[in-house]
């Protein structure tokens, strides 16, 4: 089996999770509990793109918006589309991260780092440019370090007994949509 091939069969983990982080970060208004960590807040907002079928009948669907229009992505999923990319605003230790979230390769599109002390510099002091490289540097590890926890914590989800639960208030979640 080749990447291509592997990526395709495996592309379903980044869809789920995606749509897991969705329904998290609703369960509490925006707030999603990480162990270890605490609260951070996670937004699904203003675009996000469904996908249904393979290959040549491969559908597309993009919801643009603000978070309250949104409910078209829901009953994208209640159609049986799946989530393939969001933009998502993570908030987390006074730091603000918007993003696009790729699915299939778990990738991030866009990135907007959080505004920094650094920022307000003139960036001609040789030591002032070393240190706004070293903090965008850190800044953008910090937010794949928490993406990465909130994958390791819905992995763990998934391949443990309470799977079954989860996924069924997860599916309650999408149904609503549907009587929406």
């Amino acid at each position: 089996m080749d990447l291509v091939d592997l990526i395709s069969e495996k592309r379903f983990i980044g869809q789920e999770f995606l749509t897991w982080l969705w329904w998290k970060s609703e369960e509490r208004g925006g707030v999603v509990a990480l162990p270890g960590e605490g609260d951070i807040v996670v937004v699904f907002e203003k675009h996000m793109l469904l996908e249904y079928g393979e290959g040549d009948s491969n559908e597309s669907l993009i919801c643009r918006g603000l978070q309250t229009e949104l409910q078209e992505a829901r009953t994208g999923l209640v159609m049986g589309k799946k989530l393939e990319q969001a933009r998502i605003q993570l908030v987390y230790n006074d730091y603000e991260w918007n993003f696009t979230m790729a699915a299939a390769l778990m990738e991030f599109r866009n990135v907007k780092l959080p505004k920094t002390a650094g920022d307000t510099g003139n960036g001609n002091d040789p030591e002032e440019r070393e240190g706004m490289i070293l903090e965008r540097i850190f800044l953008i590890e910090e937010l794949n370090r928490i993406v990465l926890e909130l994958l390791r914590l819905f992995l763990t989800i998934r391949v443990g007994a309470e799977w079954r639960e989860e996924l069924q208030k997860v599916r309650e979640w999408v149904a609503r949509a549907e009587r929406a």
